[in-house]
């Protein structure tokens, strides 16, 4: 069984040109599938603001033909260029992120350039993850080190962030924040460090919560929520009306009655209350555990891999949109404050679609590496995610694993 297992993902392989096959096959699905929710989402609130049910639509698909083209390049793009393109790359993102506050000075929302068209804060999650995947990498085992490697790892971080938040994007500014502190778990935190960072991190949280007027307003909504429903926010209320209308199976594809004014955002923020209205429970869960998969198979690729800069990208994307999906998710159903961040493939939104197809051809890149490593070198993984192969699992190369591995 095993054997005919392994004969089939070599046929795949040989066709997906030595790219992981099933990463290929859960991304297009997610794809496909996002962009049949986005018409249906969007066609009356395209027709309201455009005059066309289909203008809406019409701008995601070009949105995905521009995110294929990007994965296709960051798919064959030489990883190591990266090391020299790390720096230049975080250094313009953060320019950016200063020129959107600055052109929109004076705005409560300072988000984007374009009339929303463009936002930094969504280029900027795939960036740090590569300046970090770098970062990390070239410190070697002197990353735990306090002056070598964790304050500068804090000031980056939390210039980043602190740029994300102040345009205010809180979501997006606790995502950058989980990525960051997972990456530097898995390249070989010191567990005090990880406890510091974590115990800083939410004193951090707190303090925006008190002092930040939208961040209090959602923290106390959301308090309010769990004990009565009806004092949650107005978009959380109306989420959670849209997942209880849809029942079991669903009102059926294009039947959502939440879409119609009621839902706020149904084709962007809301959307996976629109997928829970029209195909249920089952819809729903799809939508889980195809997102699951993906995680199951990103780290799966990031473990193959003997090299410690792709191990540290592969991780970093992968956690990055599982992280927002579950932030999204956890949002609309009430279960996380709430914060209007995208849900990856699914949402409407040139910015978020090409950047997270972007970060997949990378993992799709990493996925290629670690084939060819294996085929050349004979290279058996001395880790596994799963257990059939008896082989020990770890969740992150310390320094005892990377010494092993580098003599």
């Amino acid at each position: 069984m095993q054997s005919t297992t392994q004969s089939r993902m070599a046929i795949l392989r040989k066709y997906t040109m030595g790219f992981d096959p099933l990463v290929i096959l859960i991304t297009l699905s997610m794809l496909i599938f996002g962009l049949v929710m986005v018409y249906s989402a969007s066609w009356d609130v395209s027709w309201r603001l455009y005059g066309d049910p289909n203008s809406i639509f019409q701008k995601q698909i070009s949105n995905a033909v521009i995110g294929l083209a990007a994965l296709v390049v960051a798919a064959v793009f030489p990883l190591n260029w990266l090391r020299r393109l790390a720096l230049p790359l975080i250094a313009a993102t953060i320019a950016v992120l200063f020129a959107v506050l600055l052109v929109n000075l004076g705005s409560e929302y300072r988000r984007a350039f374009l009339g929303a068209s463009v936002q930094p804060s969504e280029m900027a999650k795939l960036a740090l993850v590569i300046y970090l995947a770098v970062w990390m990498e070239s410190k070697g085992d002197r990353l735990s080190d306090m002056g070598y490697g964790f304050w500068p790892l804090v000031f980056i971080v939390g210039l980043v962030g602190g740029l994300i938040v102040a345009q205010p994007d809180l979501s997006a500014g606790l995502t950058v924040g989980l990525v960051s502190l997972t990456m530097f778990y898995l390249a070989g935190a010191h567990v005090l460090q990880m406890a510091g960072l974590i115990t800083g991190g939410s004193a951090v949280g707190y303090l925006l919560i008190r002092i930040h007027r939208t961040g209090a307003a959602r923290w106390e909504q959301f308090k309010d929520g769990l004990v009565n429903v009806e004092e949650a926010h107005y978009h959380v209320q109306q989420s959670l009306q849209s997942f209880y209308s849809g029942g079991l199976f669903g009102r059926g594809l294009g039947a959502s009655r939440g879409k119609f004014g009621f839902l706020p955002a149904p084709h962007t923020d809301s959307v996976y209350a629109v997928i829970g209205e029209e195909l249920g429970l089952i819809g729903a869960l799809l939508i889980l555990g195809l997102f699951a998969l993906f995680m199951w198979r990103g780290f799966k690729v990031s473990v193959s891999t003997k090299d410690r800069l792709a191990m540290l990208l592969a991780s970093g994307v992968t956690f990055w949109i599982g992280a927002e999906a579950l932030i999204n998710m956890s949002v609309l159903l009430g279960l996380l404050p709430f914060a209007g961040n995208a849900l990856p493939f699914f949402s409407y939104g040139g910015s978020s679609l090409v950047t997270t197809l972007t970060g997949v051809g990378f993992l799709l890149n990493v996925s290629r590496m670690a084939r060819i490593e294996r085929e050349k070198r004979g290279y058996v993984a001395s880790f596994s995610v799963g257990r059939r192969d008896r082989r020990r699992r770890i969740s992150r190369l310390g320094r005892s694993e990377r010494n092993r591995r580098e003599s």
